[in-house]
């Protein structure tokens, strides 16, 4: 690279967010403008203008997008065809019988592909891969065919016991080339080679519904970016946090799933491990949702066993982030029950928050931190002009607080307690029901609204500290930026350990780890080092859930694997059954391409920095803290000077966001620009 100019941008459902560091000389520029979903190419192009990137300058950009997770939530889905083994169509709707709702019979479920476009033909494998009904060729150009004629623009293959022999899968593959007019043709077993057909079969049904969706926006960007000068590739973020390029990413489209959300769990992760805390939970509430992950030993979890939505296993491998409808956007309403509700529908960008002043008329989130003194009127990212903290009020108190019997401010108070809850929950799901003690971990808030709340989240989950990144409103775009090359890779076993052949084994995490090279090589990026991890989902035989047991390379004894598999089971269940056969389900070998370390203390520019903390006051306001106002200095997070200390009440504004800092709680600063805040004690 010459100039080594890379650009790091995310697009979220409320804002697109971009970082341009030179790398040479570690100089930042940021940008933060409204997505633009119909087309979130023109986002992007916007993004590039407002940070006034010269295209042609451009060594490398790196991209965060939601077009493969909203497509799938939405159901804005290509339509897509299946071909199966016969008596299996229906395998995507049965699933595993669950229910949406764990109490009563309600609930709604729409399979990715609709029934009438499943067509059946006859083959069939049994488990060892043995051929026990021939494929039948021309049944498989006819159903093919058919789909065409149907309106499909893109097929799934997905075969019984694929993963065992692939054979019927690529021979129909062969079939179906000669006439189908794209290459939008998914084999299950290429995209996840491991048994349970159920989950396989949606993997592959996602993966060819949104292939479409994102090889048209990719080829609609690259054509943009094009025009403005851009030579370069795109890598694109894939949900397990490592990069692909956009040649790449549409033939495994399913991989891109939750990136977004992944980027921002990547750079605090790196951000984490600069700081001395490594172990986090992660907390990113943006415009539409909060995104919710923990990290230990500053490793980002990965998971193939991720659950999009009900019924929507995604069984390649992403970091493990859940994720609650409750984002700045989230519109807060009174139920017929006269309940409380916020969220999960969210204003969006368009038109926003009453506060943006872009004709929103619902109360959200956002609207409550304005009335209750937390947010500046005047630094939103709203119209010339905004609305009035009075117009928010009026709103507030017709649908909010009449029908609660409060005033607008009890009624913004009450929304922000009930989405404080909620996203708390949503921590509490990835902490305490793992077996996490949350006082063991740091809260790292981020995304545009997550400073508001953190310190709030903190004390209600009992973490007693919380650590705010330099640049909280566009931390995904910095994941961007320092994510590596990564690539995962499934193979089944289904074998018992007492049966396994150790030697095969060993030569198929050996294979992987061989072909995961050979891609991180294959992309035009500079990379400092490459490693390669071994995990082994195992299990009692006649189990169904798994556990992953990680190896230190691919060559162990039956020994040796065994005490491992019986470790990690005690330290999950606190009991041994040394006596039950284990078995082997699953070999993956992760194989990461780590790229050089960036400086991370010059997204704030250190020549900003003041001398002393009363020189980075700019003002001051009355805010609404446990039910009572009080003056609270602002400060412009520019300016703080580097190893400050300061204690709440307190406001740190800045451009990408707002860090709330809680009577009685400490806030101090690091060389990185980082803030945090050491959570006092309160009556």
């Amino acid at each position: 690279m010459a100039r080594g100019l890379v650009v790091g941008v995310d697009v979220g459902g409320t804002f697109t967010d971009l970082i341009l560091m030179d790398q040479a000389t570690g100089a930042v520029k940021l940008a933060k403008v409204p997505s633009t979903l119909d087309n979130q190419a023109f986002g992007v192009l916007a993004a590039l203008a407002e940070a006034e990137a010269d295209l042609s300058d451009v060594d490398l950009i790196v991209h965060g997008t939601t077009t493969t997770t909203n497509a799938v939530l939405e159901r804005k889905l290509a339509r897509t065809g299946l071909i199966t083994t016969q008596g299996f169509r229906d395998v995507l709707e049965l699933g595993r019988r669950t229910r949406p709702q764990a109490y009563g019979m309600t609930g709604h479920f729409v399979p990715v592909i609709p029934r009438d476009l499943r067509l059946e033909v006859a083959e069939r494998m049994d488990a060892s891969g043995a051929v026990v009904v021939p494929l039948d060729e021309a049944a498989v150009e006819r159903a093919g065919r058919a789909l065409l004629a149907a309106g499909c623009v893109s097929v799934v293959v997905h075969y019984l016991h694929a993963y065992a022999n692939p054979a019927h899968e690529l021979a129909s593959a062969a079939v179906l080339r000669r006439f189908w007019p794209n290459d939008h043709i998914t084999l299950g077993h290429a995209l996840l080679s491991e048994s349970r057909e159920f989950e396989r079969g949606v993997t592959a049904a996602v993966n060819a519904s949104v292939q479409p969706l994102l090889e048209r926006y990719i080829a609609r960007l690259i054509e943009e970016l094009a025009k403005g000068g851009y030579r370069g590739d795109v890598l694109v973020m894939n949900g397990n946090g490592g990069m692909v390029s956009s040649r790449l990413v549409a033939k495994e489209a399913a991989k891109t799933v939750m990136s977004g959300p992944a980027s921002g769990v990547m750079a605090a992760a790196y951000t984490g491990r600069r700081a001395g805390m490594e172990n986090l939970l992660t907390y990113d509430m943006g415009g539409t949702s909060t995104d919710v992950a923990l990290i230990r030993g500053a490793e980002p979890p990965v998971s193939n066993e991720i659950e999009l939505e009900y019924a929507m296993p995604i069984h390649v491998p992403m970091v493990d982030v859940r994720t609650v409808g409750a984002g700045g956007g989230s519109i807060a309403r009174v139920t017929a029950a006269g309940l409380l509700e916020v969220g999960p529908q969210s204003a969006g960008s368009t038109p926003g928050p009453i506060c943006y002043g872009r004709g929103g008329v619902e109360p959200t989130i956002s609207d409550a931190n304005l009335l209750l003194g937390r947010l500046n009127p005047g630094k939103l990212k709203s119209v010339e002009g905004g609305v009035s903290v009075a117009d928010v009020a009026a709103i507030y108190l017709e649908k909010l607080g009449k029908p609660l019997g409060l005033d607008a401010v009890g009624a913004a108070e009450a929304v922000v307690r009930v989405a404080n809850i909620k996203m708390a929950g949503a921590i509490r799901m990835v902490s305490v029901s793992l077996g996490a003690d949350p006082r063991d971990f740091a809260l790292f808030a981020f995304g545009g609204a997550g400073p508001l709340h953190a310190s709030a989240l903190a004390r209600e989950l009992g973490v007693p500290r919380v650590l705010v990144p330099a640049r909280p409103g566009i931390t995904n775009a910095l994941g961007c930026i320092v994510a590596d090359l990564r690539h995962d890779f499934v193979r089944t076993i289904n074998t018992p350990l007492d049966t396994l052949d150790m030697g095969q084994l060993a030569e198929v995490l050996r294979g992987q780890a061989k072909v995961g090279k050979a891609l991180i090589e294959a992309e035009n990026v500079d990379v400092f080092s490459m490693q390669q991890s071994y995990v082994l989902d195992m299990q009692f035989v006649g189990q169904t859930h798994l556990l992953r047991v990680a190896i230190e390379g691919p060559d162990i004894t039956r020994e040796a694997l065994r005490a491992k598999f019986d470790e990690v089971y005690f330290r999950r269940f606190k009991v041994r059954l040394d006596n039950v056969r284990a078995m082997v389900v699953n070999a993956n070998c992760s194989v990461v391409g780590t790229r050089a370390a960036l400086d991370l203390s010059r997204l704030i520019d250190p020549a900003g920095r003041k001398a002393r903390l009363d020189e980075a006051q700019t003002g001051s306001r009355a805010v609404y803290f446990d039910g009572a106002w009080h003056a609270t200095p602002i400060y412009w997070r520019d300016h703080l000077p580097e190893g400050f200390r300061l204690t709440g009440p307190a406001i740190v504004e800045q451009m990408d966001t707002t860090v709330l800092i809680e009577p009685g709680d400490l806030a101090t600063g690091d060389a990185d620009g980082n803030i945090v805040i050491t959570l006092g004690a309160r009556p």
